[in-house]
């Protein structure tokens, strides 16, 4: 049974929300859930359920929690007994396979990085977020926030870990990889993006060129890779658009007799339509490049999300992404090498 620890004290909504996402998420997986905060606290939200002990879930107690407000480099430095602290080194240590937190992204991030480290051939990890888009399947875009600085050789790594979530996690195959740029010809964009596209040229990726902001939900691209400014700014815009969308259509609908009656009616499509744009059924942000597997999910993740990010979570553990990551990062460097010998 795969064992995946959550930091019970991280979202807005904690820990509420973890525990129950925990309930659900093992009732329905083959999957112990060890939730990891203050124990008090953690029970007594266990105790609501009726079948709670009867399920694979075990509490392991965390003093102290991150705050949004919190400074990650200085949280992580001055709270060594946080809740995200200790799951990440439950993973370290082998107690268990993967971890999920809606806590402070920053804080996450850098423990994961601090504690379980990153894996050989890897300058940087990267999040990737699952985008909806016109033809059902989702697009991985790589990175979403976790590096703002980056070179070409950083958006070689993320497309190369990117196309390996794409064909063993979204069961993409052959999945095409776009670069996010201004514009769809090769010398469009700014200097990392020119670099960049011709560093994914040599790989052996399926690469399909430049892709444009208004293809991230077309399809068009599978895989799409950008710096994690331009990636987080993708992200968030996304999120705003998504919610001002549902609020307009449904105010819209509600407007007149006939919009009532209409939306009465369209109630399924209308419950279709906010279900493929909703961020909790994608689970969370695969921190890709960390040994282990570390899920970050959004701050305001309900327990449906957990439940996902738990799924998630599994699904990267079972399908040794990190195994496939590794290969190809070693067969990556033995190329450049033996290129730069070569030359």
């Amino acid at each position: 049974m795969i064992r995946i620890a959550v930091d019970a004290m991280g979202g807005d909504q904690a820990p509420k929300s973890e525990v129950e996402g925990a309930v659900r998420a093992s009732r329905a997986y083959d999957v112990q859930v060890i939730l990891v905060g203050q124990e008090g606290l953690l029970r007594e939200e266990l105790s609501r359920y009726e079948d709670a002990r009867s399920l694979p879930i075990r509490v392991v107690h965390a003093s102290e929690r991150v705050g949004m407000e919190d400074k990650a480099a200085k949280a992580v430095r001055g709270k060594r007994d946080s809740s995200i602290r200790v799951a990440s080194r439950l993973v370290r240590e082998g107690a268990a396979e993967g971890l999920v937190s809606a806590g402070n992204t920053g804080a996450v991030m850098v423990t994961a990085k601090l504690v379980q480290g990153t894996l050989p051939g890897v300058d940087r990890p990267a999040l990737a977020s699952a985008f909806p888009t016109l033809t059902g399947r989702p697009a991985v875009m790589v990175d979403v926030g976790a590096n703002v600085d980056c070179d070409a050789r950083m958006l070689g790594q993320f497309a190369v870990m990117g196309d390996i979530y794409a064909r063993l996690i979204l069961r993409t195959e052959n999945p095409r990889v776009g670069l996010l740029s201004i514009g769809e010809e090769e010398h469009k964009g700014n200097e990392l993006t020119r670099k960049a596209y011709s560093l994914l040229k040599t790989l052996s990726l399926n690469f399909i060129g430049n892709v444009e902001g208004g293809d991230v939900y077309s399809g068009q691209a599978d895989v799409i890779v950008c710096d994690g400014f331009i990636g987080n700014v993708a992200l968030k815009v996304s999120e705003g658009l998504v919610d001002v969308t549902k609020n307009m259509l449904q105010r819209s609908l509600q407007a007149t007799i006939a919009g009532q009656i209409g939306y009465v009616l369209s109630r399924r499509a209308f419950a279709d339509f906010k279900k493929r744009l909703d961020y909790s059924e994608y689970g969370g942000a695969p921190l890709l490049g960390i040994r282990g597997v570390c899920i970050i999910c959004h701050g305001r993740s309900n327990a449906n999300a957990i439940k996902n990010a738990i799924r998630v979570a599994a699904e990267f553990s079972s399908s040794r992404i990190n195994d496939r990551i590794e290969y190809e990062m070693q067969r990556w460097s033995s190329a450049s090498l033996a290129a730069a010998q070569a030359d």
